[in-house]
């Protein structure tokens, strides 16, 4: 079950016309009251992104760095065995470089770190930028560039894009996948195109593919052909390039995806595959390039057979031993993907997979339900650590997985969040207090804030991507959720989320088109709503009987989210963005009709929100048309004063000396977005999170915890789950 590229960039499509290339800071405001001090931390899933490369430090004993397609960058911290993200600095208008394309390190001068930076290459998009640090990203120094590049696209799992030339550490080499080869002499605070480099871009190709040091040459791996039979061009003085001589062709050598060079033996290894992948690999081959003569040879492991269809990936070499070295399978669905060894320069080849014993207690939702773990899919990243022989390391669409006697493997994620969040959920009691609904893996119920979900992803169903999460407020151990399901795709739970049931019935739509779900406050009426990937709307449906049958809602706005009144289990409402008008119902959701009017449309993003424990007081988010209030169950709407914009919006236990819940949202009262919390219903508002703590796009969902004040938990899209509290 990889991780699902379409859902994250649908997540974001909407935010595109906002998107700048430069944080602001928060300016003071007059309803904007002292910032209280929080500590913000991850909610612990473990990994759940596609690792997309991982590289060792070649001369630093336990240094390696992590990139991800949507959740930035880490460092290990050999010490405490786990990782140190190193973007969280990237606010809302810079969500676009949370996406890392491409990472280098200097061999000498290893507190040097370099980062690509763009997550989508697409006109909405804005342009990438590169980031470099003098204290192994502690710090950074930004230089915007003036191209787009793309992390979470196909091609993402490639080599290194960027690199520091072997000959000189002033001067970097970044490959792009539209606008060629970038060069620059002064570490990366300016670009400018890379003259004599040959190859000619195609505008929706994948470009320069890799670029890798063999010695004091340079190598680029090249995507597109370009008009030419070339794929591997090299520089020996990095201002000729040249199109290797002798280059393999046919199935086994189409897309170059990554190399790694062999010092001892002067060898230089390269996979192959017939698409850019993650997916869509149906073939491809490993070569190696004997550098000193110019010599090619072929020592592709297994090449697919059948319905056995793969490309290869990842490359490592040993740096301590000749001839040893590590290539992934991917996108080998039939027979799962696994790593191939050799320690005689690939004339035989061991199967890691096959004597692999996986322990995933540490982090069980890697199951996805089954009864054991899969070796992996979608393996690109791949490492061998040159201080250990043994230490072998590689990425899969949900995980990092390790070993250090090239049998037992266990997840590596201790800090590497990467999760999609759509939906939360925080009980006012049971054993939980955090339900959350994410993209690729379902619905969690998190036992601890601090640990792996000990169930994993919610089964029977099991889930793909949740679409749609509620609880019943007046019977809290009753919650049902919605999502892309293996065996249908609603399902509810009458334990508070511990264990679930599908729906005994599902709309025939259902199946492919499942959307939001809301639950009356008593449990007794389900709505749920339809919304195809491809933004197609349908009817409304509505269950009486715990989702046996389901009947059409014709007075329902198409698409429309529905939301529950949490008092009165007679009471709905509903936003239609289409419009700007407000739908109420007060016969537990069989007819619906027009409430407030004229308010702000055309965004699919803009979100009502129910405060608890109270009948018909209604607040909706409008991005940067601000926030509104209907205290008479969305007869009328008020602007609120005191903030600018409002993204989205939750509630939590109120403070000691106040008679109304926290109220919690991302949106703005200065010029900037941040995460905000006021005590007093609105009337002013304090910063809680802080420029080091910004995560990127954080528009989907935010609640509070109604059983601690001040504690509340934040939706990224990639970052995983933040939670803060005071300090």
């Amino acid at each position: 079950m990889p991780a699902s590229p379409l859902s994250r960039r649908a997540v974001l499509a909407g935010t595109a016309a906002a998107a700048a290339m430069t944080a602001l800071p928060l300016h003071a405001h007059a309803a904007e009251a002292k910032r209280p001090a929080y500590r913000w931390r991850n909610a612990v899933i473990g990994g759940t992104g596609f690792i997309t490369g991982v590289l060792f430090h070649p001369t630093v004993r336990g240094l390696a760095y992590a990139r991800t397609d949507i959740g930035g960058a880490y460092r290990w911290d050999d010490r405490r065995s786990r990782w140190i993200p190193l973007i969280d600095h990237i606010g809302w208008d810079d969500w676009n470089l949370l996406g890392v394309e491409a990472m280098a390190v200097d061999p000498a001068h290893p507190d040097r770190l370099y980062l690509a930076l763009g997550t989508y290459t697409q006109s909405w998009a804005g342009n990438g930028a590169v980031l470099r640090s003098e204290d192994r990203g502690a710090t950074w120094t930004r230089t915007d560039l003036s191209v787009k590049l793309g992390a979470n696209e196909d091609g993402r799992g490639a080599g290194e894009r960027l690199l520091v030339d072997p000959r000189d550490s002033d001067t970097l080499w970044l490959g792009t996948r539209h606008d060629g080869l970038l060069k620059s002499a002064d570490r990366g605070a300016t670009w400018a195109a890379a003259g004599g480099f040959p190859a000619t871009p195609i505008p929706s190709g994948q470009g320069v593919t890799f670029l890798v040091a063999a010695g004091r040459a340079v190598y680029a791996g090249w995507g597109d052909g370009g008009g030419t039979t070339a794929s591997l061009y090299r520089t020996t003085n990095g201002t000729a390039w040249e199109a290797v001589p002798g280059q393999p062709s046919g199935t086994s050598a189409g897309v170059p995806i990554r190399a790694a060079y062999d010092r001892h033996a002067r060898e230089l290894y390269v996979t192959y595959a017939d698409a850019p992948g993650p997916n869509g690999q149906t073939d491809g081959g490993v070569h190696k390039l004997d550098t000193t003569k110019d010599t090619w040879t072929e020592v592709t492991p297994v090449k697919p057979q059948g319905a056995d269809t793969f490309g290869y990936g990842g490359v490592a070499v040993d740096a301590r031993r000749a001839g040893t070295v590590v290539v992934s399978t991917n996108n080998r669905w039939s027979a799962v993907d696994t790593l191939f060894r050799t320690t005689d320069g690939g004339r035989t080849w061991e199967s890691l997979k096959d004597r692999a014993v996986l322990d995933v207690s540490e982090t069980p939702f890697l199951t996805f339900g089954a009864d054991e773990p899969k070796f992996g899919w979608w393996i690109q990243a791949v490492a061998v650590d040159p201080y250990d022989s043994k230490h072998v390391v590689y990425g899969t669409g949900a995980a990092l997985y390790g070993t250090r006697d090239l049998k037992h493997w266990a997840p590596r994620t201790r800090g590497l969040e990467e999760t999609s969040v759509r939906q939360l959920i925080s009980p006012p009691t049971g054993t939980a207090h955090l339900i959350s609904g994410s993209g690729d893996i379902g619905v969690l119920y998190h036992e601890r804030l601090t640990a792996s979900p000990s169930r994993g992803m919610a089964t029977n169903p099991v889930f793909g991507t949740a679409t749609g999460l509620a609880q019943a407020a007046r019977k809290p151990s009753y919650v049902v959720r919605t999502g892309w399901g293996d065996h249908g795709n609603g399902a509810f739970s009458d334990d508070g989320g511990k264990t679930w049931a599908p729906f005994a019935a599902q709309p025939a739509i259902a199946k492919d088109a499942p959307g939001p779900i809301a639950v009356n406050a008593d449990g007794s009426v389900l709505l749920w709503t339809f919304v195809h990937w491809d933004g197609t709307k349908y009817p409304a449906q509505r269950s009486t009987d715990n989702g046996a049958t389901w009947a059409e809602i014709s007075t329902f706005p198409k698409g429309a989210t529905p939301v529950a009144d949490p008092a009165d289990p007679t009471r709905f409402y509903t936003f239609d963005t289409d419009t700007g008008t407000v739908y109420t119902s007060s016969d537990s959701g069989l007819t619906f009709s027009r409430g407030a009017a004229g308010l702000p449309s055309g965004d699919s993003q803009f979100k009502l929100a129910a405060a608890p424990g109270r009948s018909g007081d209604l607040w909706l988010s409008t991005k940067g048309n601000g926030l509104y209030r209907s205290t008479d169950g969305g007869a009328a709407f008020t602007k609120v004063g005191s903030c600018r914009a409002s993204y989205v919006l939750g509630f939590g236990k109120a403070a000691d000396d106040a008679g109304y819940p926290a109220i919690y949202q991302v949106g703005a009262t200065g010029d900037s977005t941040a995460v905000l919390r006021s005590d007093d219903e609105a009337k002013t508002w304090v910063r809680i999170n802080d420029d080091a703590h910004q995560w990127g796009f954080t528009g989907d969902a935010i609640t509070g915890d109604p059983r601690v004040h001040g504690r509340v938990y934040l939706a990224t899209n990639g970052r995983g789950i933040q939670y803060g509290e005071p300090a």
